[in-house]
């Protein structure tokens, strides 16, 4: 997932900070312009990148544990790290607490579940390229800008490019998996701001990532069985964990810190170039000048469009400091 691309979320102050590593804390200290900037988008620009190779090293894994097992691996480790960081509090919460947690549980594991399931069938960069029209649609409709048409239209217009060799060539199942995981991803994003105007620090988020691997993980033992307990499977599902989830929370939570929300959207919105990149070097998936084309054109209008609710919602609340994207990831988003 794309885990975790990150366009703009439609969250209420507060939300927890996704799987694949975007956070967005209640309150952050900003470092000064000039060299805390240039280490804030190092600081992004190394999490988007953690991300993507680790959907890539993914993609190693599934012909030993299928893309089922791998993806219940990697839910399941992110929950232990996430469950002996945060230490979640269980008591105390309403029945619609707990019913949003495991709806933002659901979507995180279908997000995840998807994800994989496409990455297994089309190119890296494909599914993340499409994958990022869910969050992208999401928060056109959330900026109510007429701008925001023409960001979709571009972002359209880049699919239809992708796509201009045929849609078959791609794989028509792995084109609707990235496409159900952006739709997921979308849902995540709603139910990420819930979440965090529901439950402290990352409570939210070791609760929902303990939900999506009770789901998933079950999928992967059905799938994969015994292979999932050799080492070096372990092993390799326990680094992608990391990579998908521990070390961009950490690094994207420090570039927070040093950056401003809009600038740290727009960054994170090159996830798609960074996939297809983790593609060719990690899986040798090569793409197309066209389809490098199609990459840019989601990229920039992932870009537009997250300036385009920046601007608004600098109008409507002058001060607030808000998240303007999410990964997955899972990418966390996916992932």
């Amino acid at each position: 997932m794309t885990s975790s691309a990150r366009p703009p979320s439609a969250s209420a102050p507060g939300p927890q900070a996704p799987a694949s590593g975007t956070s967005t804390p209640p309150a952050l200290v900003r470092h000064a312009a000039g060299r805390g900037t240039l280490g804030g988008v190092g600081l992004v620009l190394g999490g988007t990148v953690s991300v993507q190779f680790g959907s890539a090293c993914a993609a190693l894994l599934f012909p030993q544990a299928g893309a089922l097992g791998t993806v219940g691996l990697r839910v399941a480790f992110a929950a232990v790290l996430l469950l002996a960081v945060a230490r979640p509090r269980l008591r105390g919460h309403s029945a619609a607490d707990w019913r949003v947690a495991c709806g933002f549980g659901l979507a995180l594991g279908g997000m995840n579940i998807l994800f994989y399931q496409s990455i297994d069938r089309i190119p890296l960069g494909a599914a993340v390229t499409l994958e990022v029209l869910g969050p992208l649609l999401l928060s056109v409709v959330v900026s109510r800008r007429a701008s925001g048409l023409l960001w979709a239209g571009l972002a359209l217009a880049g699919v239809f490019l992708l796509g201009r060799g045929g849609f078959d060539r791609l794989n028509p199942a792995g084109v609707a998996f990235a496409l159900g995981a952006g739709a997921m991803w979308a849902a995540y994003i709603v139910l990420n701001a819930r979440a965090g105007a529901r439950f402290p620090r990352l409570d939210g988020l070791a609760i929902a990532m303990t939900v999506a691997a009770l789901v998933s993980l079950p999928l992967g033992v059905a799938a994969s069985g015994g292979r999932l307990l050799q080492p070096a499977v372990l092993g390799l599902g326990l680094a992608i964990a990391v990579l998908s989830s521990a070390v961009p929370y950490a690094l994207e939570l420090l570039a927070l810190r040093r950056l401003p929300a809009a600038t740290f959207a727009v960054l994170t919105s090159l996830a798609p170039a960074f996939a297809a990149t983790a593609g060719l070097l990690v899986l040798d998936q090569g793409m197309s000048l066209p389809e490098c084309a199609a990459v840019a054109m989601v990229v920039a209008a992932s870009a537009g469009a997250v300036r385009a609710g920046a601007v608004r919602e600098g109008a409507a609340r002058p001060g607030a400091v808000r998240a303007g994207a999410v990964r997955a990831g899972r990418r966390g988003s996916a992932g």
